[in-house]
């Protein structure tokens, strides 16, 4: 889909701060609110706006902590369908939350959240490795965010000292 300059300049507005005021958008592209509208309602209505979403950092909520793994799956594809059958198979389940079909040395990268180790562990022990399709599996466990989807988590405070030497 072609977009207009204005299309793609409220696209990537609305991508770094999804929450501004339809007025605020609109004067941040030179529109009227009712143009501004217009162009969201055609961007959603094509899926190229997908969702609004909150990025949290869980770390911060007591009980919530979490754990998240990204999986590297080999698969063998399925003739006529590639790997799409079976990618679908994967993020039906509950526990993932994106599945990217890749080049290099595997075939997918499935993310997932639980609430602990041995629950990632079950998943791919119990569900991911049980599908036919799916030859190998590693599972790397996410231990510090420190950048998601271009939101920097964390900053330290860096030391404004003037460095001092002999």
């Amino acid at each position: 889909m072609k977009l207009t300059e204005k299309e793609l300049e409220i696209v990537e507005i609305l991508e770094k701060n999804a929450r501004l005021p339809l007025e605020t958008l609109a004067k941040m592209a030179s529109l009227t609110t009712e143009e501004a509208a217009a162009i969201l309602e055609k961007l959603e209505e094509k899926k190229v706006i997908v969702q609004y979403a909150a990025i949290v950092d869980w770390r911060k909520i007591d009980g919530h902590e979490g754990v998240t793994a990204m999986i590297d799956v080999k698969v063998t594809p399925k003739r006529g369908v590639g790997f799409d059958e079976v990618a679908e198979r994967i993020y039906r389940f509950p526990e993932v939350k994106s599945v990217y079909l890749m080049s290099g040395a595997y075939d997918l990268s499935v993310v997932i959240e639980g609430r602990s180790m041995s629950e990632v562990a079950h998943f791919v022990s119990e569900k991911l490795s049980t599908l036919e399709s799916v030859i190998s599996t590693t599972t790397h466990f996410i231990l510090k965010k420190y950048k998601h989807d271009g939101t920097v988590f964390e900053q330290g405070e860096q030391d404004r000292r003037i460095v001092v030497s002999p």
